[in-house]
């Protein structure tokens, strides 16, 4: 079920509105969203539907061929993982106020996983060569 969500970033100076925010959260293990976050990227697929306020504090870095990464430029928070082809919104579950209804549902890239950590919830999963295979625009 999707729902709106709405949002911020640390500093407040970007306010985010996803109409379509689903209820689960997916784990990214690879190596660009862990050296990016510093752990796996902890997110929800929010669609295309996504406002933001304070857009002057929006800088993207275009992370591959596929997709860009954006973030507050007054404070760094990370705001989105956003794809090229369609314009869909990945984002942060962090960034989103009353969130305690969201649910761990899937691990991606689980074969890029560091022995370090491990989540407690079992969820489905998927290498990054099956997430690819299964999501990526054909080249």
């Amino acid at each position: 079920m999707s729902i709106q969500r709405k949002g911020s970033c640390l500093c407040g100076k970007v306010i985010i509105s996803a109409a379509k925010a689903e209820g689960k959260i997916g784990a990214c293990h690879c190596d660009m969203c862990r050296r990016w976050g510093g752990g796996p990227l902890l997110a929800i697929d929010c669609g295309t539907d996504v406002k933001f306020s304070g857009e002057q504090y929006i800088r993207a870095f275009r992370s591959s061929d596929w997709a860009e990464r954006g973030f507050c430029a007054e404070c760094g928070t990370h705001l989105f993982y956003r794809l090229s082809q369609n314009g869909q919104y990945i984002m942060p579950a962090g960034l989103f106020d009353n969130s305690d209804d969201l649910v761990l549902d899937h691990q991606v890239c689980i074969d890029s996983k560091p022995g370090y950590y491990n989540f407690a919830e079992h969820t489905p999963t998927m290498t990054c060569d099956e997430m690819f295979a299964a999501f990526a625009p054909a080249q």
